[in-house]
């Protein structure tokens, strides 16, 4: 297929565009950053790349981006600004909403405006849109929680859904996507290596996970299989507690994960943003289970040795 990404030059899509490519899809790939910068597409020939912002309206009169538009296939939208990288400042808050409300609706706004629009549309939400609780199982069923990612959830999922009628709508929920390039794993190897990891808040949190390698599984398989549309819930059939987080990246290290990272601490340097990983949601995959998506790493010790070694 021939299809345009957005949002997909980072961490997902350092993983995701190999697989597209080796799948044998025609990409055109929508990037504020210049393409030297990028990772995702580094000595990739084969890409049509367009330096753009796709949160600005202006940008996407470009003749450029126009012509994609006309002959793109699918669509898959990944933009946003980190969520938990920094405190919610003012400023910051309206930067984690623009890129993902005005680029949502900057892109239907144009593929409204095509003769023949895409026949698919994977756009990303968050499990951010249940907000949290530390009881409760959720499942697609679910309606959305009342706090500030829940809310941006909700509009953002609200946006998408004003696609044109013949595209077909997969919404999907991300959970914390584990890789040791970057995301949330990441920023805790250098800790946990240096033997000074261990549980983040009380550590009974849950923790609502999915491998990156079975996240860009599953958005290939939705672009081929026309019974994917609605929402999903991007998360491993098993979430976990931070405390047994904590305790298996230090099994697999061979290192202690005893220092916890008191939430007040975390607080100060996140500010707001701190809930993210100081709340937690128990998510399942419900919807995924009944599509038969088979998952490669569906528990966390999978997942972290696969990561690991």
């Amino acid at each position: 297929m021939k299809l345009l990404l957005t949002g997909c030059t980072g961490f997902i899509g350092r993983e995701l565009i190999p697989l597209l490519i080796k799948e044998g899809h025609s990409l055109t790939v929508i990037s504020r950053q210049s393409k030297r910068k990028l990772k995702a597409i580094d000595n990739e020939q084969s890409i049509n790349f367009i330096q753009m912002d796709p949160a600005e309206s202006s940008s996407w009169d470009k003749e450029e981006i126009q012509h994609s538009l006309k002959s793109c296939e699918g669509v898959i939208n990944l933009a946003g600004e980190p969520i938990a990288e920094k405190r919610w400042t003012t400023d910051h808050c309206k930067k984690i909403t623009n890129s993902r409300i005005e680029t949502t609706k900057n892109l239907i706004n144009n593929l409204r405006n095509l003769r023949k629009p895409p026949k698919v549309l994977i756009n990303a939400s968050a499990i951010g849109f249940y907000g949290s609780h530390p009881q409760i199982k959720f499942n697609e069923e679910n309606i959305q929680g009342d706090d500030f990612l829940a809310n941006l959830c909700k509009e953002w999922e609200s946006s998408a859904k004003n696609k044109p009628r013949a595209t077909r709508l997969l919404i999907v929920r991300i959970g914390i996507v584990l890789a040791k390039d970057g995301g949330a794993l990441g920023k805790m190897l250098p800790i946990f290596r240096a033997g000074l990891g261990g549980p983040i808040g009380d550590g009974k949190q849950w923790m609502s996970w999915i491998h990156r390698t079975d996240l860009c599984n599953l958005i290939n398989e939705s672009l081929k299989n026309s019974a994917w549309s609605g929402v999903v819930n991007g998360v491993a059939p098993n979430p976990i507690r931070m405390n047994e987080f904590s305790n298996s990246l230090g099994q697999e290290l061979g290192r202690p994960s005893l220092l916890a990272v008191p939430g007040p601490i975390l607080t100060l340097i996140l500010g707001d943003g701190a809930r993210v990983v100081l709340e937690g949601q128990n998510v399942q995959p419900q919807r995924l289970n009944k599509l038969k998506f088979k998952f490669s790493f569906p528990t966390i010790n999978e997942a972290l040795k696969a990561i690991l070694t």
